[in-house]
C-alpha cells in the first residue's frame, strides 16, 4: 500500500489527460506535411513507432534523416515543420477535436474534493495546452501548470516535474505523478515522485518497472473509490 500522505498530484497531458497523439498530433503532423508539399503521411501504426523519438522536432528531423536528408537539412525543415504543426494543433484543440481520457473527470474531481492539489508537467507548448486544459477542464482546476516553453528539456529528463514540484511548494514525497509512458515514468522517478502510470494503446507494452500501480484506464483506477479519491491507488494493476 502506498502512503495516504499526498498533498499534490502532478499529470502528464499527452496520452494521459486526454487522447492527443493518434487523433490530435499526428493529424496535425501530417497537414503539416500536407501544407509543405511534401509526400509523408504517417498512418497509426507508424506513428507508434515514431513515439519512441521524445519531442516532435526530433521526431520529424530523425524521419526526414531516414528519407534521405542530410543532417542540418532535415533540422532545418523540422524547425520549421514543427512550427507549423504546432500552430495546426492549436486548431484543432480550440475546434473541440482533443477530448479527455475516459474516466480522467471523475479521478480529478474525487482528488479535488479529497484536497488534494493538482498540477500539470508537460513537454508541450504552452501555445496549445492552455486552451487545452482550459477547454476541458475549466480554469483554476490545476494550481500549477508547467509546460514545454518554461522547461524545454524532454521526458525523460525529469527537470518538468523538479520544476512543477518546485512552483508548488511540495516535497516529493508527499507528490504523485500521472503518465502513460515509459519516459514519463522515468521522468517522474528521476524527480524523486511515486508515479502511477495510466497506459494507452501506444503505450500499454511498454517497460514501467519501478511503476507505483499500472492501470489500462482511469476506470480501472476507480474501481477502489475510497482511497483512489485520496490518490492513493488501491492495487497495482
Amino acid at each position: 500500500m502506498l502512503s495516504e500522505q499526498w498533498t499534490a498530484v502532478i499529470f502528464d497531458v499527452d496520452g494521459t489527460l486526454v487522447d492527443s497523439e493518434r487523433d490530435g498530433h499526428r493529424v496535425a503532423f501530417n497537414a503539416a506535411f500536407a501544407a509543405h508539399g511534401l509526400p509523408y503521411r504517417w498512418d497509426v501504426t507508424e506513428y507508434g513507432r515514431l513515439l519512441a523519438i521524445a519531442g516532435g522536432r526530433q521526431r520529424i528531423a530523425a524521419f526526414l534523416e531516414n528519407q534521405g536528408y542530410d543532417s542540418a537539412s532535415a533540422a532545418d525543415l523540422a524547425a520549421r515543420l514543427h512550427r507549423d504543426k504546432t500552430e495546426r494543433m492549436r486548431d484543432l484543440v480550440t475546434a473541440g477535436r482533443i477530448e479527455p481520457r475516459p474516466g480522467v473527470r471523475e479521478v480529478l474531481d474525487g482528488l479535488s474534493a479529497a484536497g488534494v492539489t493538482l498540477a500539470v508537467a508537460t513537454t508541450g507548448t504552452r501555445e496549445w495546452v492552455d486552451p487545452l486544459l482550459t477547454g476541458l477542464f475549466g480554469t483554476g482546476l490545476f494550481s500549477v501548470v508547467m509546460t514545454g516553453t518554461e522547461v524545454p528539456a524532454l521526458k525523460p529528463d525529469p527537470a518538468v516535474y523538479v520544476e512543477a514540484l518546485r512552483a508548488l511548494g511540495v516535497p516529493a514525497q508527499r507528490a504523485m505523478a500521472v503518465e502513460d509512458s515509459s519516459n514519463g515514468l522515468r521522468a517522474a522517478l528521476g524527480a524523486g515522485l511515486a508515479c502511477v502510470v495510466v497506459t494507452n494503446d501506444y503505450t500499454t507494452d511498454q517497460d514501467f518497472a519501478g511503476a507505483a500501480a499500472i492501470y489500462p484506464d482511469y476506470r480501472c483506477w476507480q474501481a477502489g473509490p475510497a482511497i483512489a479519491a485520496a490518490g492513493v491507488p488501491p492495487t497495482r494493476g
